[in-house]
């Protein structure tokens, strides 16, 4: 410690010297000034800003502060230069009293950033008490017949100053009768006294004035005096004298009233009422011991009748008296020391001062709180104080001074884990039993935006129905976000992105505030089934934070387009779209025999997009020889044809889905029907179908034809041969001649097809199909498909195939040249719900059923066999070449291996049955004329 002492201001080298050294020790965190008491106002005590190595400019931005316990106003700091002078008047003797040291503790406080230093400044002691006595007089009585060396004590005086101030000498006015014996400093509890030198004689000096002086030992001198009026009195000799002349004793703090203690004991030599003692104190006595100890007069007891405080007085210093009853009385002198012990009755008293509140959750470890001040008034381990905190609590307290703590950030903080901390210190001290005192400090945690939004999962799915109001709301998205205030300020937005031509906000948006998503206008489930968009979340902290989450939402088809009936194919007879169509029927065919097909389609999905056909009431009359396939739109006689039948039959066919409320079309079907001889053939017709879309084919890539011709040809030659060695192999019977297999239609046995058609281009009709594969299975011959006997599909394949209900629906498998053969000769089908049987053996249709289905899937399935039917488990009979008209067949050899004509393979020429060719007649002219006559009536109709 350096110790400036500002006594004379003259000595400006020392002054520099101890300045250098001040500044010094303020590198250390800790400076220590002097000044004198008394000190006018002004006074320079020291640059507190420079030794502490604090810049000038930084004081008032810095909030510099100079703060004292209990004398803030006696220093202060001039901000302009940081010099720390005197402010007041320093009085250190009501400071400090008369301790030894005495010191002013002040506490310098800067913030941005926080910082605290520790300033000392003594206060230097100035002779400016003169010594006191208790009295400016004192009256003594002396016996005149007392002997030489008798000695009166004196009550010497007081300096309210230390050291060498307070070093008293005294000294008596010239006398021949007494002399002062004054005590050494090892003598302190001897007291003054007045020595008797010469024999008094009362009838020549009955009173003697004398003057005490009392000098300190300050610079200038201060003297004190008492005057002594010495009365010489005759008779009583003797004095009572104490067994001791120092009784020393100790005594605790805070005993209670009426404790004794002490007992004097005095003893008079003399006889009568000159050996008769009393006691009392003696009259210099304070009024302080006065009032907290009483002393009885006869028996010399000395007991306490006010309250003692070591904090107040360490020890009593008590002059007692005995005085005997003679005359003129004489008076013994002794003197009771009691010291006070320290009992541990003062709880510590905590002070919390600049708090830097509330603290940031991303503050530094280290970083200052608050400052921390413990007091404790009892001394040794009664004032010894340790401080704690409360467990668990990211802090810590750091000794700086003594017991000057500073609470500090000990871990991280994280405000969404616990935004504040009611820390409570503790402060107990070293008695027995210990006392403490607790002060709670609240730290609240201030917010720092470190957690972005979070949603509760990734990704959403949302279901909506076409066609829905503009600007409804179709969901609603929330994010959390763990912050607080505006770091937890959430807002919305859509992450935009193209949807095909258009921009994504075109079709949805999000409200900023409450996330709900919005559809800007009608969905179409045929033009955009799902719609997958993100939508992101960021809060309003800085920087700000952010994340997204994906929806996924699904447009539900609804029943909002019509069954579209579409145009007849190459080489049929029938107009345009939603027009009639005309068929010429033959009145030689057969129940089941398939005149006409309607073909329709539907843009919606699912139940919407399945369609059914059926006979509008009426149509036809009651006893129409027609029927409609349910599933097929295929029109089929129910019975054979007789002369009763109307040569012209008007057939009206209504097209229906399955949506709810259902929607539907209506085809008109002109059928003329024509004797035998006039109807063209059906297999020719159909073969004249497929040559159209050879020709078709053709006309896009003639290369692609030759090709696929070559390759036919190949495969045709292949089977010829092994047809021909299986025709012609031993063991074949007659029998099988009789046993030949029909073609077999795909709602019968069943069949599997493979598309690349494009919807629209089946729907517009353009250009030939690019390749399609059919295959059928096998059956026996089955009887006339009525109602009564509907036909059983085969079981023999199982097999699912994905088609767009309404896009690959009959037309497509009617254009991909699937042919059947039916009992009036070859037509074409396509596997439907009408193919089902409510058989648990048989095959099945199943349509899509349910919304978010992807509504293209159809299954096709067939049993494991079929009790009613036979041969399961043959090849197919007969194979279609996609792009030839040659219709290829095969028959399987039966069990008895009998060769039959029909075995051979034919190409591009139907197959007559032997009723028609005992039929037919007539010449090649006969056969132009009738065909002649035949296309004028298709004209017609």
């Amino acid at each position: 410690m350096v110790d400036l002492i500002v006594s004379d201001p003259g000595n400006r080298h020392l002054l520099l010297f101890f300045l250098i050294f001040a500044a010094w020790e303020a590198g250390s965190g800790q400076v220590r000034y002097s000044v004198p008491e008394e000190a006018k106002h002004g006074t320079f005590v020291g640059r507190i800003a420079q030794d502490l190595g604090l810049e000038l400019a930084e004081l008032v931005p810095r909030l510099f502060r100079v703060a004292s316990k209990d004398h803030g106003d006696l220093l202060e700091v001039n901000l302009q230069n940081g010099i720390l002078f005197v402010n007041s008047r320093i009085d250190r003797e009501a400071l400090c009293g008369r301790s030894a040291e005495c010191s002013l503790h002040l506490e310098v406080i800067v913030d941005r950033p926080l910082q605290v230093f520790h300033v000392e400044v003594e206060v230097k002691d100035i002779n400016d008490n003169p010594p006191v006595f208790p009295a400016t007089q004192k009256n003594l009585f002396m016996v005149e017949s007392r002997p030489l060396d008798s000695r009166f004590p004196l009550e010497g005086a007081s300096d309210a100053d230390i050291g060498p101030n307070a070093l008293l000498t005294y000294t008596l006015s010239s006398n021949e009768y007494f002399s002062l014996d004054v005590p050494t400093t090892q003598q302190q509890v001897k007291p003054l006294e007045l020595v008797v030198r010469k024999h008094l004689d009362r009838e020549e000096f009955p009173e003697l004035h004398l003057v005490l002086t009392a000098t300190d030992g300050g610079k200038p001198e201060l003297t004190g005096t008492v005057q002594l009026l010495v009365k010489v009195l005759d008779a009583n000799d003797n004095a009572p004298a104490f067994d001791r002349k120092l009784y020393s004793l100790k005594l605790s703090e805070n005993v209670p009233n009426g404790t004794l203690v002490i007992t004097l004991n005095a003893s008079d030599v003399d006889e009568g009422l000159n050996g008769d003692v009393f006691y009392s104190f003696s009259s210099d006595l304070s009024p302080d011991i006065k009032n907290k100890f009483y002393i009885d007069h006869k028996s010399g007891e000395i007991t306490l009748i006010g309250r003692i405080d070591f904090e107040e007085n360490k020890s009593y210093k008590i002059r007692v008296e005995a005085i005997d009853r003679g005359y003129p009385p004489l008076t013994g002198h002794s003197t009771v020391l009691v010291d006070v012990l320290d009992v541990n009755d003062n709880v510590p008293e905590l002070t919390v001062t600049s708090l830097s509140l509330p603290i940031s959750e991303d503050a530094q470890l280290g970083a200052v709180i608050a400052l921390i001040n413990v007091f404790d008034r009892d001394s040794g381990a009664n004032g010894q104080v340790t401080c704690s905190l409360t467990p668990h609590v990211p802090f810590k307290l750091v000794s700086t001074y003594k017991n000057h703590y500073s609470l500090v950030l000990d871990s991280a903080l994280d405000r969404e884990n616990i935004s504040s901390y009611q820390v409570v210190v503790t402060a107990r001290d070293g008695g027995s039993p210990a006392l403490w005192a607790t002060a709670s400090v609240s730290v609240e945690v201030s917010d720092v935006n470190d957690h972005a939004p979070a949603f509760a999962q990734p990704e959403y799915t949302v279901f909506v129905k076409e066609n829905n109001a503009p600007g409804c709301h179709i969901f609603t998205v929330s994010a959390r976000d763990a912050d607080a205030q505006e770091n937890a300020r959430v807002s919305y937005a859509l992450v935009e992105r193209r949807v095909g031509e258009r921009a994504l906000s075109s079709y949805v948006s999000v409200h900023a505030e409450s996330g709900q998503v919005f559809a800007l206008q009608p969905l179409d489930h045929e033009e955009l089934e799902l719609l997958r968009f993100q939508v992101s979340a960021r809060d309003a902290g800085v920087p700000p934070l952010g994340s997204n989450v994906t929806l996924q939402v699904f447009v539900l088809d609804e029943n909002d387009n019509a069954p579209a009936l579409l145009p007849a194919g190459a080489g049929a007879l029938g107009g345009a779209l939603g027009g009639a169509r005309g068929e010429l029927v033959s009145r030689s065919v057969g129940a089941g025999h398939v005149v006409a097909k309607v073909r329709a389609v539907d843009a919606d999905s699912g139940y919407n997009a399945w369609l059914s056909y059926e006979l509008a009431p009426g149509a036809g009359g009651a006893r129409s020889p027609f029927r409609v396939g349910l599933y097929t739109g295929e029109i089929s006689t129910t019975r054979g044809l007789d002369e009763a039948d109307a040569a012209r039959q008007r057939l009206l066919v209504l097209v229906k889905d399955h949506g709810e409320p259902a929607l539907t079309a209506t085809a008109t079907v002109l059928l003329s029907l024509v004797e035998s001889g006039q109807a063209p053939q059906a297999a020719p017709s159909r073969v004249a179908v497929a040559g159209a879309a050879a020709a078709a084919l053709v006309d896009v890539n003639v290369y692609l034809i030759v090709a696929i011709c070559a390759v036919s040809s190949l495969l045709v030659l292949t089977l010829l041969l092994y047809s021909a060695l299986r025709c012609w192999a031993p063991g074949r019977g007659a029998a099988s001649v009789e046993a030949k297999p029909p073609v077999v239609c795909a709602s019968a046995v069943g069949s599997w097809s493979s598309s690349q058609q494009r919807r629209q281009r089946v729907c517009s009709g353009e250009g030939p199909p690019k390749a399609d594969l059919m295959a059928f299975s096998p059956s026996l011959p089955q009887g006339p498909n009525t109602p009564d006997h509907p036909r059983q599909p085969n079981p023999d394949w199982r097999y699912s195939a994905s088609l767009r209900a309404g896009m690959h629906s009959s037309v497509h498998l009617e254009e991909a040249g699937i042919l059947r053969a039916g009992p009036g000769g070859p037509d074409q089908q396509w596997p439907t719900v009408s193919s089902a049987t409510p058989e648990p053996e048989a095959g099945e249709v199943s349509p899509p059923v349910g919304a978010g289905v992807n509504s293209n899937s159809w299954t096709f399935k067939y049993g494991p066999g079929n009790p009613k039917q036979a041969g399961s488990g043959e090849l197919p009979d007969k194979f279609i070449i996609p792009g030839s008209p040659a219709i290829i067949s095969i028959r399987q050899e039966p069990t008895n291996s009998q060769i039959d004509k029909s075995d051979f393979i034919t190409f591009g020429k139907k197959e007559e049955t032997k009723k028609k060719k005992k039929k037919k007649k007539g010449n090649k002219t006969q056969e132009k004329k009738e065909k002649g006559n035949s296309a004028t009536d298709n004209s017609d109709q």
